[in-house]
C-alpha cells in the first residue's frame, strides 16, 4: 500500500497563511492534544492543515532516534547569520480566506495550549499576485507537479515514505536599503528580471546573484525542492516566512551554507545583506498514515 503526502503540502492557489511555531514541554500530554488539533483541522472545509515535528517532539512521537538533525546556528561570511530557533511543532495553515484560516487557527491552537506554548505565529497574504515584496517573481524556477513530488517527498519503498522535510525561516526585509538600489542593480542581486523572471544569461549573471547561490547542482543533477514560502507583516516590520519541503535534509544544508558563504567557495548570495533571518527550524512532516499511527 502506498503512502500519501499530508494533502496540505500540494495544495496551491492559497490567498492567506498562518504558521504557527510551539514549544511543548509535556511530552507526555501532547499525543491527544496534537490528536484533537488535528481533528479540529479535519473538520475545515476551506482550509488546509500541515503538522510538522521538530526533533525532540519526533522522537517522543515515534518511540525512536528519528534520521532528523535541529537546526544549528549560522555564522558566515561579510558578517551574514542565520540563528536557530528550533521549536517542536509546526502547524502551517493556508487557504482562499483569512476568516476561514482564523477560525482553524484558533480550533488548533485552543486544542494545543494545555500543553505547547506558542513561541511564533506568523500570518500571510499574497502579494501583487505571487511576487515577494522586493517586487520579484517569487519560485519562478519552484518544481510543479510530479516534480514537485519527487523534490518533496521520500520515495516509496524507503523508510518514513511520502514525509518531507521542512525547513522554516522568518526573514525581515529591509526594504529601504533595497529599494535604493536601481532596478538594474537589484535585477543582479536576484539573478532575474524584475518584471517578467526572466533567468540573466550565465555570462551575465552574478556569482553571487542570489539564484546562483539558491540553486545548486551535486553530481550533474539540480539539489531542488519545493518552496511554499509566504509574505507577511505591516508597515513596521515585513518580510518573508520561508518555507521549503525536500526529500532529504541534505539539500536544506547545501543550499543554506552556498547562501551563507560557508560552503568553500569563497561566495555568499548578496541578497542576504537586505533581508535577515529572525528563527530556524528543521522538521518532519509525516505521511497521512504515519501521523494517524503516531497519534492513536
Amino acid at each position: 500500500m502506498y503512502a500519501n503526502p499530508q494533502s496540505g503540502i500540494f495544495a496551491e492557489n492559497s490567498q492567506f497563511y498562518v504558521a504557527l511555531e510551539y514549544r511543548c514541554a509535556n511530552m507526555e500530554k501532547v499525543r491527544p492534544a496534537i490528536a484533537a488539533a488535528r481533528a479540529a483541522a479535519g473538520k475545515a472545509a476551506e482550509a488546509q492543515c500541515v503538522f510538522a515535528f521538530g526533533g525532540a517532539l519526533l522522537r517522543a512521537l515515534a518511540g525512536s532516534d528519528f534520521p532528523m538533525q535541529d537546526f544549528t546556528p549560522i555564522s558566515g561570511a561579510a558578517g551574514l547569520s542565520a540563528p536557530a530557533t528550533q521549536r517542536d511543532l509546526l502547524v502551517w495553515i493556508h487557504g482562499p480566506r483569512a476568516d476561514a484560516n482564523f477560525d482553524l487557527g484558533l480550533g488548533v491552537h485552543n486544542a494545543l495550549r494545555q500543553c505547547c506554548e506558542l513561541a511564533l505565529e506568523v500570518a500571510g497574504f499574497n502579494y501583487r499576485e505571487n511576487r515577494d515584496m522586493t517586487g520579484f517573481i517569487d519560485g519562478t524556477a519552484n518544481p510543479q507537479q510530479q516534480e514537485a513530488r519527487d523534490a518533496a517527498l521520500i520515495p516509496e519503498g524507503t523508510p518514513n515514505a511520502a514525509g518531507s522535510y521542512v525547513l522554516s525561516q522568518k526573514f525581515v526585509h529591509d526594504l529601504a536599503a533595497f529599494n535604493k538600489l536601481s532596478d538594474q542593480e537589484q535585477e543582479k542581486v536576484i539573478g532575474r528580471s524584475k518584471a517578467d523572471s526572466t533567468e540573466m544569461d550565465a555570462t551575465l549573471k552574478p556569482k553571487d546573484a542570489h539564484i546562483a547561490r539558491a540553486e545548486i547542482t551535486e553530481n550533474g543533477a539540480e539539489l531542488k525542492i519545493y518552496r511554499r514560502s509566504f509574505p507577511y507583516g505591516g508597515v513596521a516590520e515585513h518580510g518573508l516566512y520561508f518555507l521549503a519541503f525536500a526529500c532529504d535534509q541534505h539539500r536544506f544544508d547545501a543550499i543554506l551554507k552556498n547562501m551563507y558563504g560557508v560552503s568553500g567557495d569563497g561566495l555568499h548570495d548578496r541578497l542576504m545583506h537586505f533581508t535577515h533571518s529572525q528563527t530556524g527550524s528543521y522538521w518532519f512532516a509525516p505521511s497521512q498514515e504515519t501521523l494517524h499511527g503516531w497519534l492513536r
